[in-house]
């Protein structure tokens, strides 16, 4: 796979993120004019290879398939980066809120509520958990879609009365009714 002939298909608009992974760019597919979030993933000091937060939220994201949930739309690989190419969204919720001067109107705090818990709901019947829900990671479009982003943490669950790390452990109720 040529990833210099697959990546220059993206013309880089703008840095709309940066974080410990990486950062994320604005971009327009140059072939169809359609714009998309690329978010380069350092990959050249991983000696062990990608890192498993990598991993499982590709993995997890190629299962996934709501109108709630970020698109992942393909992956291209190279030597040094990791690109990931997602549906833009506008911005993520917590920027959405801070311009925001006034309250929301009811009806709109609803509406947000509703496509947040349809997305959780999805996750769930497929038997995943989120475990990184923030404002960061709900992103919004200008028409007020809400979708649940960054699955880099997420977990699929089995039944059972499993620990899965200090701070997240599943009862087995719960385990039971997902």
């Amino acid at each position: 796979m040529n990833l210099n002939r697959s990546i220059d298909k993206y013309e880089k608009l703008e840095v709309i993120g940066e974080g410990a992974y990486g950062v994320v760019f604005k971009s327009r597919n140059k072939q169809t004019g359609e714009i998309v979030a690329l978010k380069k993933l350092r990959i050249e000091n991983c000696y062990d290879g990608i890192p498993t937060t990598t991993i499982r939220e590709i993995s997890l994201l190629k299962e996934l398939s709501h109108p709630n949930i970020v698109h992942l739309k393909e992956v291209l690989h190279g030597e040094k980066n990791l690109f990931l190419v997602f549906e833009y969204m506008d911005q993520d919720l917590k920027r959405f809120l801070g311009k925001s001067a006034d309250r929301l109107p009811e009806s709109s705090i609803k509406a947000i509520m509703y496509q947040v818990l349809q997305g959780m709901a999805y996750c769930h019947a497929s038997r995943i958990v989120h475990r990184d829900l923030k404002l960061h990671n709900l992103l919004i479009d200008k028409y007020g879609h809400i979708k649940l982003a960054d699955f880099g943490l997420a977990r699929c669950v089995t039944q059972g009365n499993k620990t899965y790390t200090h701070e997240v452990r599943l009862p087995f109720f719960y385990a039971t009714m997902i």
